[in-house]
């Protein structure tokens, strides 16, 4: 840890995305729900439920970017959990005293919660296409993909982070997070949002996921939609700015 007075955020941000890894490392449950858990659901809804749905389009062509947008929130209880118990266990007020960046302890957490959703995401995509997942994408397209991905999983570390210091436990944190890991299944991930009934059908034209879902979707189709991509870039920004404003905000009433 740094000893100085004068903090630095890059080597502070390094030691404490070092510290997350080996949390995560040592936590079957957060590496069951981030990598596991999207392949399984994958399986189910490709192999199970998938003759049942008429999409237009061979259901794991289909599939594949809701399973994406899953795999995204699958993972975030863990991150909400960690944050809220080094702020219940008084790890935070320690780091403190050490003279390491206050900046450095979300950073990390951000940052940590990236990696493992992308490798996350990295196996689930790679499982799709040994299942027969074949886009049509450009290369590109494949970078719009990763690029509306990442931005994704930005917005959402920031406001997974704000949750896990915003509840009182870490058990409440983990479970602050089920609204964002529901979100997918009432959006266009499993079925097109014009098959849902009346009420559900309207909330999932118009929340947060299923622009992101119709724009990777479209990306890997080769006909992306640009009313879907600005939609998604517009609820990836205000959900990073919120999240991260809301962070810092109770990170310093609360540190």
């Amino acid at each position: 840890m740094s000893t100085t007075t004068s903090a630095a955020p890059l080597t502070d941000a390094a030691i404490m995305l070092r510290r997350n890894f080996k949390h995560t490392l040592r936590n079957p449950v957060a590496l069951f729900n981030s990598i596991l858990m999207p392949l399984i659901m994958m399986l189910i809804f490709v192999y199970v439920f998938g003759d049942a749905f008429d999409v237009g389009v061979d259901y794991i062509d289909y599939a594949v970017p809701g399973m994406l947008m899953m795999t995204v929130s699958y993972g975030l209880s863990a991150t909400s959990a960690a944050v809220s118990s080094d702020m219940a266990k008084g790890i935070i007020n320690r780091f403190k005293v050490m003279d390491v960046s206050r900046g450095a302890v979300l950073t990390a957490h951000v940052v940590a919660t990236m990696v493992r959703t992308l490798l996350a995401l990295a196996v689930v995509l790679g499982v799709g296409l040994l299942l027969g997942f074949s886009p049509a994408a450009t290369f590109p397209q494949w970078l719009g993909v990763v690029g509306v991905l990442v931005l994704t999983v930005f917005a959402v570390s920031w406001l997974t982070v704000a949750l896990g210091l915003a509840a009182k436990t870490p058990e409440s944190a983990g479970f602050a997070t089920v609204p964002l890991i529901m979100l997918p299944f009432l959006s266009s991930a499993i079925v097109p949002a014009d098959k849902m009934g009346p009420g559900i059908r309207e909330f999932a034209e118009y929340q947060p996921f299923t622009p992101v879902i119709e724009t990777v979707r479209g990306l890997f189709t080769g006909a992306p939609s640009a009313g879907s991509a600005i939609a998604a870039m517009a609820w990836c920004a205000g959900i990073a700015i919120v999240g991260y404003v809301w962070a810092r905000v109770k990170f310093s009433k609360r540190a």
